[in-house]
């Protein structure tokens, strides 16, 4: 075993001193390169002595030990089965045996630290004396267990010797992983647009239509070497291996592309809503996994795959707008049970979400007018006046209506008992509620929303209407205020009708995002309970200053790919104004989308827009924000604004690369 003890830094200063003196020499410059000579042989004298202390040294060290073993122990080390290795307290290499040889194949080791030789970061771990054992250490494609004897007789730890055993359980590790890959896991898939596909398909063809997407279906369970169960008209069931949902996973579920690619007679695409379950230690747990997956699928709009891993969610798809539901037979059924609930508790706190925004105060407000209709006690909850709605509240706070209707979170949770009801408004997600504090502590819970379900998303709601289709909060509050309330006009008043109004308005983008028949009507509805459009266009109109910030951060966006990138100098600090711009780079011809990020209060916001064919929600969700195909958000912290836009780059870039291999 060759052994070189000299420090690798000296080695490199001794042979670049070689160099200038042959230049110096060659320059004629005899009395620095005479300066040089001297440096030199001093330089090599000391390494010589150093590199002879530190072998007397390590020699010591290994005669310390062998002479506190007996012949017997010494050759059962060394021709042991086991890979064996001494280390010292620093985790350099004392001594090995060929066994350890075979599995490191590699020379010039002696002297070097073994997280030099090993890379697995778990290895220093057996080292600091952390663990005795660590399983499954990676050397060379193969899998070890290593077990660490410490020999600490002497009283100075630099003395300390570890004696390291390796054991190969490369074969345990394969075993296990195949049955983890035939581990079985269920899907279940559901037709999620079956009724309004129908409805669009002529009576002679709907039959026929019917039978193609149940074709599709089954010729997948087949591919997939799965069992397939039809448990209604438009759901099914799949049993399969969790090696096969890999593959899958791989190729992002094609068969929602082949679903959606059918054509018998039908005007609208057909989607699906799938949720997979894995890893349960059942399989009854498998499919509770599965249900939750496929709800979930269904709350984000559907046409999208949702895999549950025990408690990890990973998305596929969601990649077609969101279609307007034409009934209304879910609001008024929510709304009927909404009310139901209110009139059972004894105080209601109606929360939004962290920077409240207008549609978020629109339908606090909207909400709020329910709960004085019915006499009972209620609050809305705001700590903080974002810049996004300093003019709104002015509004509220000429007509004296609301003087006691804001309350802070402080005294909410001093106020709380187990009948009091928390109705949150515009949010779904624990990561932006308003006040955490409060979600921690009440036990009674509705959510009102229109944004897609994340991994961060709210559980337990005693009632949940999330509804993506939707354009805003505003128009879900809306039309449930008209199966919730006798006589409107007596309990919504005008600046209430006002701030419903402005959300809409705000959300939609002067009514061109999002826009569908049920936004129209909700907007004619408040139009009769005395909503002033122009009152609207005035409490958004904007100062020359904000104009002209608008202007210096759009001068300094880049463009890739048809997507605009901006960030705000750090005098800006204002997540309303980033959305603005988000929106005003969509003006620009060749955009497609844009993204403007904003540090606020330590915290990096981003602002993504599209017109729908880059989908921003799913670019964002990388990052752990959400939203809407078009329009969503992401928060991030401990991060400064240079490192977000890197992120966000890559989460773009892994967007474009999945759109181009589908």
């Amino acid at each position: 075993m060759k052994n070189d003890f000299m420090n690798q830094k000296s080695k490199l200063y001794i042979f670049i001193i070689g160099v200038l003196i042959a230049i110096f020499f060659i320059l004629k410059h005899y009395f620095i390169g005479s300066l040089l000579i001297i440096t030199y042989g001093i330089l090599i004298a000391y390494n010589t002595r150093i590199s002879k202390i530190t072998k007397n040294e390590w020699e010591r060290i290994i005669e310390d030990f062998s002479s506190k073993i007996d012949a017997s122990t010494r050759n059962i080390l060394l021709n042991s089965p086991f890979a064996l290795t001494l280390v010292g307290a620093e985790g350099d290499i004392l001594w090995y045996n060929q066994g350890f040889f075979n599995i490191i194949n590699k020379n010039d080791i002696l002297g070097k630290r073994l997280n030099q030789v090993i890379e697995d970061k778990n290895i220093n771990k057996i080292i600091a004396a952390e663990k005795s054992t660590i399983k499954y250490i990676k050397v060379n494609n193969k899998y070890y267990n290593v077990v660490s004897s410490v020999n600490d007789s002497s009283t100075n730890i630099k003395d300390k010797i570890i004696l390291l055993y390796f054991y190969d359980v490369t074969n345990e590790v394969e075993i296990s992983e195949k049955l983890n890959q035939r581990k079985t896991t269920i899907i279940l898939i559901e037709v999620d647009n079956i009724d309004d596909v129908l409805k669009t398909t002529e009576e002679n063809k709907a039959l026929l239509l019917s039978a193609e997407i149940e074709r599709t279906i089954k010729t997948y369970a087949q591919n997939i070497n799965s069992v397939a169960i039809k448990y209604s008209s438009n759901k099914y069931m799949l049993v399969t291996y969790f090696e096969n949902i890999k593959k899958e996973m791989e190729k992002n579920f094609q068969i929602l592309d082949e679903i959606r690619e059918i054509r018998s007679g039908n005007e609208l695409a057909v989607t699906l809503s799938v949720g997979v379950g894995c890893d349960g230690s059942t399989p009854v747990e498998n499919y509770e996994l599965a249900m939750t997956a496929k709800e979930l699928a269904l709350s984000r709009g559907g046409d999208q795959v949702v895999v549950k891993i025990n408690d990890k969610l990973q998305f596929f798809g969601g990649t077609t707008k969101e279609v307007e539901k034409r009934t209304k037979v879910r609001a008024r059924v929510i709304a009927h049970a909404l009310v139901n609930l209110i009139n059972e508790s004894s105080n209601i706190y109606i929360m939004g979400h962290s920077n409240l925004d207008i549609d978020s105060l629109g339908a606090a407000i909207g909400i709020y007018s329910v709960v004085k209709s019915l006499e009972k006690e209620g609050y809305i909850i705001l700590d903080k006046v974002s810049s996004g709605i300093e003019k709104p509240m002015e509004r509220l706070k000429i007509t004296h209506q609301y003087d006691k209707t804001f309350i802070t979170g402080e005294k909410a949770i001093a106020a709380l008992d187990k009948n009091s009801l928390l109705i949150l408004v515009d949010v779904n997600s624990r990561d932006y509620v308003h006040n955490n504090h409060i979600l921690e502590k009440v036990s009674r819970m509705v959510i009102i929303d229109h944004h897609r379900k994340s991994t961060e998303s709210i559980e337990g709601a005693l009632l949940s209407y999330v509804e993506p289709y939707a354009s805003s909060t505003c128009e879900l509050v809306t039309e449930m205020l008209q199966y919730m309330i006798d006589n409107p006009k007596q309990y919504v008043s005008s600046i209430a009708a006002e701030m419903l109004m402005a959300g809409i308005y705000i959300d939609t983008k002067n009514f061109y995002f999002k826009t569908g028949v049920r936004t129209f009507e909700a907007a004619a509805y408040l139009r009769q309970l005395g909503a002033d459009m122009i009152d609207v266009k005035k409490m958004f109109a904007g100062q020359l200053e904000t104009y002209l910030k608008r202007a210096e951060i759009i001068s300094e966006a880049e463009v890739n790919n048809d997507i605009a990138i901006a960030i705000c100098p750090p005098d800006i600090r204002d997540n309303v104004l980033a959305a603005q711009v988000a929106d005003e780079l969509l003006n620009i011809t060749g955009v497609q989308a844009s993204f403007v990020l904003a540090k606020i209060e330590g915290e990096v916001f981003i602002s993504g827009r599209s017109f729908g064919n880059i989908n921003v929600q799913v670019i964002l969700e990388v990052l752990g924000g959400g939203g809407h195909m078009t329009i969503a958000g992401a928060k991030l912290k401990n991060v400064s604004i240079e490192e977000a836009k890197e992120q966000l780059q890559k989460a773009i870039y892994k967007y474009l690369r999945e759109g181009e291999e589908e």
